[in-house]
């Protein structure tokens, strides 16, 4: 085999797989773990083994942590902030907490309503949000600017009118260091909307 047999061509496929790498990454990060082998590629194995046993998926907010509830969930001080943020999935909800979001508490949906795709409510933790809003102060809509998030945003918030919670959504607009040249027509319409007093 051309790849030096059946359990590096694996290797190449398996990870071929993975958001931004194609085959031919792939075949360069294989090479790398072979040629760096006991320092980067036994430990990674290990790292592996022990994150399928432990990583398990919150039952609360569906983030993925070692524990469910999650780290996240468990910390009295998010619970009384009353803050629950809403995201499409956990990389948006890391996204948040990387930018030090604060204490909030975060609800993972699993995607957005796409009838083309057929995703549609029943397809999303949409009913498990409406219940865990019953006890937030406000629900801050974190969704894409995308056409698909933009329709879920409107059905969670048609869900939740009359219930007395807050809805809000995430600003969008002009980025921090943008260039107003440099944007599309569609963000500055936006930016301009969406303007606020100095």
């Amino acid at each position: 085999m051309a790849n030096g047999g059946p359990e590096i061509e694996q290797l190449i496929q398996l990870l071929a797989r993975l958001p931004g790498l194609g085959p031919r990454s792939a075949r360069r990060a294989v090479l790398h773990l072979i040629k760096k082998k006991d320092g980067l590629m036994v430990p990674l194995a290990a790292a592996l083994d022990r994150a399928v046993a432990a990583v398990r998926t919150c039952e609360i907010c569906g983030n993925v942590d070692t524990s469910s509830p999650c780290s996240i969930c468990s910390d009295p001080r998010r619970i009384e902030a009353g803050l629950l943020v809403v995201v499409e999935d956990v990389a948006d909800l890391w996204a948040l907490e990387r930018a030090g979001a604060g204490a909030v508490l975060y609800h993972v949906l699993g995607g957005v309503l796409s009838p083309l795709d057929g995703v549609g409510p029943d397809d999303l933790s949409i009913d498990a949000l409406i219940n865990r809003a019953s006890v937030a102060k406000e629900v801050v809509l974190a969704v894409n600017a995308t056409v698909e998030g933009q329709t879920t945003a409107h059905y969670i918030t048609d869900r939740l009118a009359g219930t007395g919670v807050k809805v809000t959504r995430l600003a969008h607009g002009v980025p921090v260091g943008g260039e107003l040249d440099y944007l599309d027509e569609g963000t500055l319409t936006q930016a301009l909307k969406a303007r606020t007093a100095i």
